[in-house]
Parts: C-alpha cells; sequence; structure tokens
C-alpha cells in the first residue's frame, strides 16, 4: 500500500489543479467599441460650439462620457486650422473659416495589446487602427 501513497498524492494534486484551472478564466478587458459625438452636426454662427464624446464599451459601466480623449478638426481629411478644438471639445471657427468642417476625438480602445495610452492619433481625422476609436462630427462656420 505505501508503493501507491505518491502515486495517489500526485494524482490528487493534479485533480485539484486541474478543477481550479478550468473556473478561474481571465475576465475580458474593459475596451471601447464606438465613439459617438454630440451634436452630431452644429452650426457656429460665429460662437464657440460644445461637442460630448460618448464611450460606448463591451462591459458595464457602458455608455460613459470620456474626459481623456484627443480633439481636433480636419478639413477634407487633412489637417486644418480653421477650427481649433478644446481638451474638452469646445470647437471655435478661425476669423474667416467658411465651410463644413470635421471636428474629431480619438480614444485609446484599451486591452491587454495596445500598449501605453495616449499615442498620437495616426491621421489628421482621428485615429485608426484596433487600439484607437474616433468619433466625429461636423460643424459649419459662417
Amino acid at each position: 500500500m505505501r508503493k501507491y501513497v505518491p502515486s495517489i498524492l500526485f494524482l490528487a494534486i493534479l485533480a485539484i489543479a486541474i478543477t481550479m484551472a478550468c473556473g478561474s478564466s481571465p475576465a475580458p478587458a474593459y475596451m471601447l467599441q464606438s465613439i459617438n459625438l454630440s451634436p452630431p452636426t452644429a452650426d457656429a454662427q460665429g460662437s464657440p460650439v460644445q461637442f460630448t464624446a460618448t464611450g460606448y464599451f463591451n462591459q458595464q459601466p457602458s455608455p460613459v462620457r470620456l474626459v481623456t480623449a484627443q480633439w481636433g478638426a480636419c478639413y477634407q481629411n487633412q489637417p486644418t486650422t480653421a477650427v481649433a478644438v478644446s481638451a474638452d471639445g469646445l470647437a471655435q471657427c478661425a476669423a474667416g473659416a467658411v465651410g463644413t468642417y470635421t471636428v474629431w476625438t480619438v480614444a485609446q480602445r484599451g486591452g491587454d495589446n495596445c500598449g501605453p495610452a495616449g499615442s498620437v492619433p495616426a491621421n489628421p481625422c482621428g485615429g485608426v487602427g484596433e487600439c484607437q476609436v474616433t468619433g466625429t462630427a461636423l460643424v459649419r462656420c459662417p
């Protein structure tokens, strides 16, 4: 009987380890799926326009107002100085700016494979790729 004790002990430890491993899968990362800007279209009429970014995530809490996003503006997919957007989403048309401009915000998706937050957007109208999510809206300048 003594010659079986090490084998029985090993099998018992193995069974406990397998049982514990089966029920302990890691929770999925809290990841940003999309961003909506509000209002979707605004007419500046010579006054600043406040945009708000809402992030939709793969788990609760969602949706959430985004406060750590980068903002900017573009015109026909090119950078522009005709519209300035502050860090909190306040868009202001420059003197003499006329036309419809895209206001964008970009935030990091999150998750294990995306690296550190705060990387520079990949294009002038927001981010692209698996680690950045962009929301856009339009602003008309007089």
